[in-house]
Protein backbone atom coordinates (compact mmCIF):
# COMPACT_ATOMS: atom_id res chain seq x y z
CA UNK A 1 0.00 0.00 0.00
CA UNK A 2 1.38 3.60 -0.93
CA UNK A 3 0.99 6.33 1.02
CA UNK A 4 1.36 9.91 -0.11
CA UNK A 5 3.28 12.50 2.13
CA UNK A 6 2.89 15.78 -0.67
CA UNK A 7 -0.45 14.92 -2.18
CA UNK A 8 -3.67 13.15 -0.65
CA UNK A 9 -5.89 11.30 -2.77
CA UNK A 10 -9.58 10.77 -1.59
CA UNK A 11 -11.40 8.24 -3.36
CA UNK A 12 -15.02 7.58 -3.54
CA UNK A 13 -16.43 4.91 -5.10
CA UNK A 14 -20.02 3.18 -5.95
CA UNK A 15 -21.55 0.70 -8.28
CA UNK A 16 -24.37 1.56 -10.32
CA UNK A 17 -26.63 -1.63 -11.60
CA UNK A 18 -28.51 -0.64 -14.67
CA UNK A 19 -29.89 -3.94 -15.36
CA UNK A 20 -30.31 -7.13 -13.68
CA UNK A 21 -27.11 -8.36 -15.19
CA UNK A 22 -25.46 -5.64 -15.98
CA UNK A 23 -22.71 -3.31 -13.13
CA UNK A 24 -21.22 -0.68 -13.99
CA UNK A 25 -18.02 0.66 -12.01
CA UNK A 26 -18.34 4.86 -11.07
CA UNK A 27 -15.12 6.37 -9.33
CA UNK A 28 -14.86 10.18 -8.27
CA UNK A 29 -10.95 10.98 -7.48
CA UNK A 30 -9.63 14.38 -5.81
CA UNK A 31 -6.09 15.03 -5.00
CA UNK A 32 -3.40 18.01 -4.55
CA UNK A 33 -0.59 19.39 -3.76
CA UNK A 34 0.18 22.41 -2.27
CA UNK A 35 -0.06 23.87 -6.08
CA UNK A 36 -1.34 21.46 -8.31
CA UNK A 37 -5.43 19.86 -7.92
CA UNK A 38 -6.95 17.29 -9.68
CA UNK A 39 -10.55 16.20 -9.76
CA UNK A 40 -11.88 12.80 -12.17
CA UNK A 41 -14.97 11.37 -12.81
CA UNK A 42 -14.07 7.39 -14.15
CA UNK A 43 -17.17 4.94 -15.54
CA UNK A 44 -16.26 1.76 -16.45
CA UNK A 45 -11.97 2.49 -16.21
CA UNK A 46 -12.86 5.25 -18.95
CA UNK A 47 -12.40 9.11 -17.72
CA UNK A 48 -15.37 10.80 -18.50
CA UNK A 49 -14.92 13.98 -16.75
CA UNK A 50 -11.80 16.10 -15.75
CA UNK A 51 -11.46 19.32 -13.94
CA UNK A 52 -9.05 22.10 -15.49
CA UNK A 53 -8.40 24.26 -12.75
CA UNK A 54 -5.88 26.30 -15.59
CA UNK A 55 -8.95 27.20 -17.45
CA UNK A 56 -11.17 26.98 -14.74
CA UNK A 57 -13.59 24.92 -16.03
CA UNK A 58 -14.69 20.72 -16.03
CA UNK A 59 -13.40 18.91 -19.71
CA UNK A 60 -15.59 16.03 -21.26
CA UNK A 61 -12.28 14.22 -22.97
CA UNK A 62 -14.93 11.88 -24.98
CA UNK A 63 -16.03 12.55 -28.83
CA UNK A 64 -18.63 14.15 -29.09
CA UNK A 65 -20.46 11.00 -30.87
CA UNK A 66 -19.93 8.93 -27.35
CA UNK A 67 -23.15 10.98 -26.34
CA UNK A 68 -21.04 11.52 -22.77
CA UNK A 69 -23.19 12.08 -19.55
CA UNK A 70 -23.00 15.69 -18.31
CA UNK A 71 -22.19 16.73 -15.21
CA UNK A 72 -23.83 20.22 -13.99
CA UNK A 73 -22.07 21.83 -10.93
CA UNK A 74 -19.08 19.24 -10.98
CA UNK A 75 -16.50 21.34 -11.29
CA UNK A 76 -17.74 24.10 -8.43
CA UNK A 77 -18.36 20.82 -6.17
CA UNK A 78 -14.40 20.00 -7.37
CA UNK A 79 -13.17 23.61 -6.89
CA UNK A 80 -14.75 23.22 -2.98
CA UNK A 81 -13.36 19.50 -3.05
CA UNK A 82 -9.62 21.29 -3.44
CA UNK A 83 -10.18 23.26 0.01
CA UNK A 84 -10.88 20.41 2.11
CA UNK A 85 -8.32 18.76 0.52
CA UNK A 86 -5.31 20.81 1.51
CA UNK A 87 -6.66 21.71 4.71
CA UNK A 88 -6.71 17.59 4.86
CA UNK A 89 -3.06 17.75 3.71
CA UNK A 90 -1.71 19.97 6.15
CA UNK A 91 -3.26 17.65 8.63
CA UNK A 92 -1.25 15.00 7.74
CA UNK A 93 2.09 16.75 6.91
CA UNK A 94 2.40 17.44 10.59
CA UNK A 95 1.16 14.09 11.69
CA UNK A 96 3.43 12.50 9.39
CA UNK A 97 6.50 14.58 9.28
CA UNK A 98 8.94 12.20 9.93
CA UNK A 99 7.98 9.83 7.57
CA UNK A 100 10.00 9.17 4.51
CA UNK A 101 8.68 10.61 1.24
CA UNK A 102 8.55 6.74 -1.20
CA UNK A 103 9.23 7.47 -4.55
CA UNK A 104 9.03 5.00 -7.80
CA UNK A 105 10.31 5.80 -11.10
CA UNK A 106 8.34 4.61 -14.12
CA UNK A 107 8.40 1.00 -14.82
CA UNK A 108 7.66 1.27 -18.40
CA UNK A 109 7.79 3.81 -21.38
CA UNK A 110 6.23 3.42 -25.04
CA UNK A 111 5.95 5.18 -28.18
CA UNK A 112 3.28 3.90 -30.96
CA UNK A 113 1.53 5.12 -33.53
CA UNK A 114 -2.36 5.49 -33.92
CA UNK A 115 -2.91 3.77 -37.35
CA UNK A 116 -0.86 2.27 -39.63
CA UNK A 117 1.79 4.80 -40.99
CA UNK A 118 1.96 6.28 -44.51
CA UNK A 119 4.14 9.17 -46.10
CA UNK A 120 2.30 12.79 -45.60
CA UNK A 121 -0.95 11.03 -43.96
CA UNK A 122 -1.88 12.99 -40.37
CA UNK A 123 -1.27 10.40 -37.73
CA UNK A 124 -0.84 10.01 -33.77
CA UNK A 125 2.01 9.29 -31.35
CA UNK A 126 0.79 7.98 -28.15
CA UNK A 127 3.53 8.16 -25.77
CA UNK A 128 1.99 6.06 -22.77
CA UNK A 129 4.56 5.36 -19.19
CA UNK A 130 3.42 3.73 -16.08
CA UNK A 131 4.47 2.76 -12.92
CA UNK A 132 5.38 5.37 -11.37
CA UNK A 133 4.88 7.37 -8.20
CA UNK A 134 3.62 10.13 -7.02
CA UNK A 135 2.27 11.78 -9.78
CA UNK A 136 2.81 12.99 -11.87
CA UNK A 137 5.45 13.00 -14.75
CA UNK A 138 6.84 15.39 -17.02
CA UNK A 139 6.17 14.46 -20.76
CA UNK A 140 8.06 16.31 -23.48
CA UNK A 141 8.30 15.67 -27.62
CA UNK A 142 10.56 16.41 -30.01
CA UNK A 143 11.35 16.29 -33.78
CA UNK A 144 14.56 16.01 -35.54
CA UNK A 145 16.17 16.74 -31.93
CA UNK A 146 13.76 20.04 -31.88
CA UNK A 147 11.75 20.92 -28.81
CA UNK A 148 7.77 20.23 -30.51
CA UNK A 149 4.74 21.47 -28.39
CA UNK A 150 1.82 22.25 -31.26
CA UNK A 151 0.21 19.31 -31.76
CA UNK A 152 0.52 17.70 -28.13
CA UNK A 153 -1.45 16.72 -25.51
CA UNK A 154 -1.08 15.36 -22.22
CA UNK A 155 -3.66 13.68 -20.06
CA UNK A 156 -3.61 14.13 -16.35
CA UNK A 157 -2.59 10.39 -13.67
CA UNK A 158 -4.38 8.21 -13.51
CA UNK A 159 -3.92 5.59 -10.63
CA UNK A 160 -3.08 1.76 -11.33
CA UNK A 161 -4.61 -0.64 -9.00
CA UNK A 162 -1.17 -1.28 -7.09
CA UNK A 163 -1.35 2.10 -6.51
CA UNK A 164 1.00 3.54 -8.83
CA UNK A 165 0.32 5.88 -11.54
CA UNK A 166 -0.01 6.21 -15.36
CA UNK A 167 -0.31 9.04 -18.04
CA UNK A 168 -0.40 9.42 -22.06
CA UNK A 169 0.78 12.18 -23.96
CA UNK A 170 -0.67 12.46 -27.36
CA UNK A 171 1.39 14.18 -30.71
CA UNK A 172 -0.30 14.66 -33.94
CA UNK A 173 2.43 14.65 -37.21
CA UNK A 174 2.75 14.28 -40.44
CA UNK A 175 4.85 10.81 -41.09
CA UNK A 176 8.08 12.13 -43.32
CA UNK A 177 10.95 9.78 -44.75
CA UNK A 178 14.01 10.35 -42.09
CA UNK A 179 12.03 11.99 -39.55
CA UNK A 180 13.04 11.49 -35.95
CA UNK A 181 10.52 11.71 -33.16
CA UNK A 182 11.57 11.38 -29.23
CA UNK A 183 9.26 11.26 -26.02
CA UNK A 184 10.87 12.08 -22.76
CA UNK A 185 9.30 11.77 -19.11
CA UNK A 186 10.65 13.27 -16.48
CA UNK A 187 9.93 12.17 -12.83
CA UNK A 188 11.20 12.95 -9.08
CA UNK A 189 12.26 9.08 -8.43
CA UNK A 190 14.73 9.34 -11.96
CA UNK A 191 18.23 10.45 -11.59
CA UNK A 192 17.72 10.76 -15.52
CA UNK A 193 15.02 11.32 -18.19
CA UNK A 194 13.64 8.59 -19.79
CA UNK A 195 13.53 8.67 -23.45
CA UNK A 196 11.90 6.42 -26.28
CA UNK A 197 12.53 7.24 -30.21
CA UNK A 198 10.44 6.62 -33.34
CA UNK A 199 12.14 7.09 -36.36
CA UNK A 200 9.89 7.02 -39.82
CA UNK A 201 11.62 4.37 -41.87
CA UNK A 202 10.55 2.33 -44.93
CA UNK A 203 9.79 -0.63 -42.25
CA UNK A 204 6.98 1.31 -40.90
CA UNK A 205 5.31 1.99 -43.95
CA UNK A 206 2.31 0.27 -45.51
CA UNK A 207 2.02 -0.13 -49.22
CA UNK A 208 -0.55 2.57 -50.91
CA UNK A 209 -2.78 2.71 -53.76
CA UNK A 210 -0.48 3.99 -55.75
CA UNK A 211 2.01 1.26 -54.98
CA UNK A 212 -0.70 -1.46 -55.20
CA UNK A 213 -1.60 0.07 -58.73
CA UNK A 214 2.51 0.62 -60.00
CA UNK A 215 2.37 -3.72 -58.92
CA UNK A 216 -0.70 -4.62 -60.46
CA UNK A 217 0.74 -3.09 -63.86
CA UNK A 218 4.35 -4.63 -63.29
CA UNK A 219 2.37 -7.74 -63.02
CA UNK A 220 -0.08 -7.50 -65.94
CA UNK A 221 3.13 -6.62 -68.49
CA UNK A 222 5.03 -9.21 -67.18
CA UNK A 223 2.04 -11.85 -67.84
CA UNK A 224 1.33 -10.33 -71.64
CA UNK A 225 5.15 -10.72 -72.36
CA UNK A 226 5.11 -14.24 -70.62
CA UNK A 227 1.94 -15.24 -73.16
CA UNK A 228 3.00 -13.79 -76.12
CA UNK A 229 6.27 -15.66 -75.74
CA UNK A 230 5.09 -18.85 -75.40
CA UNK A 231 2.63 -18.21 -78.46
CA UNK A 232 5.71 -17.17 -80.51
CA UNK A 233 7.21 -20.91 -79.23
CA UNK A 234 4.05 -22.77 -79.82
CA UNK A 235 3.71 -21.58 -83.73
CA UNK A 236 7.97 -22.67 -84.24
Amino acid sequence: MKMKVWVLLLVLSSVLCVSADSLHGDNWISGCSDTDGEAVRILDDEAVWYADFNKQKGIYPLPPFVDPITFPGQYEQAVADQQVCRQNLKTIRQAMKDVPKELDPPSSLIIYTVLNVELRVQNTLICHVTGFYPAPVNITWTKNEQKVTEGANTSVPFPNKDGSFKQTSRLDFIPKQGDVYSCTVEHVALIQPMTKFYAVENTDLILGPAMFCGVGLTVGVLGVAAGIFLLIRGTE
